[in-house]
């Protein structure tokens, strides 16, 4: 049974936007004291039971385990995909319109997802390309088919731009902005529908930052492609960017790995978390505020089974379902209770244990073992979707569907 806060607050399930919003990319903390969040006895589950959870700067998104997805938090471009003008905010999760049944998810500039039959979608913002319809629609309020006939394993959404795993064959495709290379074909041609990476690769998974894109291939290897300003290529130079693929410097074999807004973090075979890029607000997790041209280990000697990497924070699940997280901590991303910046990994609060974590802006979102979803931090547009705008410091469980 969910608490009667947690119930009662969902009496404001919609509310307009406010009209002085937080710039997403400024780490500048809490104005105030947050409200305090109710204890693990007082949450109540869900009446939803989520498969995977992916958060961006602003909204939140989920796949239930009947194969349906919900998002919840800002709308200001569609990215909440239920068909509703945009420039509202949703407190708690509202189901994607369109009647499709998706087995994954991912929360970006546009929210794009695969379905049970290998299609991928996109919805909410489209300019620049990012939705792979082959316009520049600026706003989607419900998914579109990404163009091009492509059956996709998996799909990730950056900021600015979108990449894929296609079915069964594993290649590498990605649309959008390309300024800077990040789509990796060997150009900076802007492309309204995929175009294959270069390289050959049949990769396990790719993950797009903000300009630059990453990804594992079938073979452990990690490459990196795109903008390299602070390192986040991972090859050990500071060239200011690479239109191709390029090998992550280090020899280590790899089995994940994230891509965040300038800063990446991967698992090896031998469960150990690797971090580069960018390290000034403790990112990395090796204890120090430095750009890492290639990767370090996260300190500490934890075994993770993933890990998530956000805008200036991190976090990752250990193989025994417990949450770690370490870096920025202004809205307490972190989940331990404080705000406090941390340069190692600390244990999220609450005595959970996670199967899956996804590390956005300034919140982190994960599910637990039997699925019920849980938020922490910023939730200054209800990314949290604890049917509240209140920050938490530390998990609150997110509440039953609109």
């Amino acid at each position: 049974m969910r608490s009667d806060r947690v119930f009662t607050s969902a009496a404001a399930l919609v509310i307009g936007v406010l009209g002085c919003g937080r710039d997403a990319d400024s780490p500048t903390g809490p104005a105030g004291a947050p409200e305090p969040a109710p204890s693990v006895a007082e949450a109540a589950a869900s009446t939803l039971v989520f498969s995977q959870v992916s958060t961006d700067d602003t909204h939140t998104c989920g796949i239930t385990t009947d194969n349906l997805a919900y998002c919840w938090g800002h709308n200001g471009s569609g990215e909440l995909g239920d068909g509703t003008p945009n420039q509202y905010t949703s407190l708690v999760p509202v189901a994607v319109a369109g009647g499709h049944r998706f087995r994954q998810v991912s929360a970006g500039g546009a929210t794009c997802a695969v379905t049970t039959s290998y299609r991928a979608y996109c919805w909410g913002e489209g300019a620049g390309g990012a939705l792979g319809n082959g316009t520049e629609t600026p706003t989607q309020l419900t998914p579109v088919p990404v163009s091009g006939g492509l059956q996709f394993l998996q799909v990730e959404a950056g900021e600015f731009h979108t990449c894929g795993v296609t079915y069964p064959d594993r290649r590498a495709y990605c649309w959008g902005e390309n300024q800077l290379g990040e789509l990796g074909d060997g150009t900076s041609t802007r492309r309204l529908v995929p175009v294959l990476v270069a390289g050959g690769h049949r990769f396990r998974e790719v993950s797009p930052g903000r300009f630059h894109t990453c990804g594992v291939t079938t073979s452990d290897q990690a490459y990196c492609w795109g903008w390299n300003n602070v390192g986040q290529i991972g090859d050990g130079t500071d060239v200011p960017q690479r239109l191709r693929p390029t090998l992550v410097a280090g020899g280590h074999a790899f089995r994940q790995l994230d891509a965040g807004s300038e800063h990446n973090c991967a698992v090896t075979t031998t469960q150990r978390a690797f971090c580069w890029g960018s390290g000034r607000f403790g990112e990395i997790g090796d204890g120090k505020t430095y750009l890492r041209y290639t990767p370090r280990a996260v300190a500490g000697g934890l075994s993770f089974d993933r890990v998530s990497a956000g805008n200036h924070h991190t976090c990752g699940e250990t193989q025994a379902n417990l949450a770690y997280c370490w870096g920025y901590n202004g809205w307490g991303a972190l989940g331990d209770g404080t705000t406090t910046q941390r340069l190692t990994p600390v244990r999220v609060a609450g005595g959970l244990s996670f199967a899956q974590l996804s590390a956005g802006g300034f919140h982190t979102c994960g599910k637990t073992p039997a699925g019920v979803a849980w938020c922490w931090g910023d939730n200054f547009y209800g990314q949290l979707g604890d049917g509240t705008q209140a920050t938490r410091q530390a998990p609150v469980p997110v509440a039953g569907p609109m």
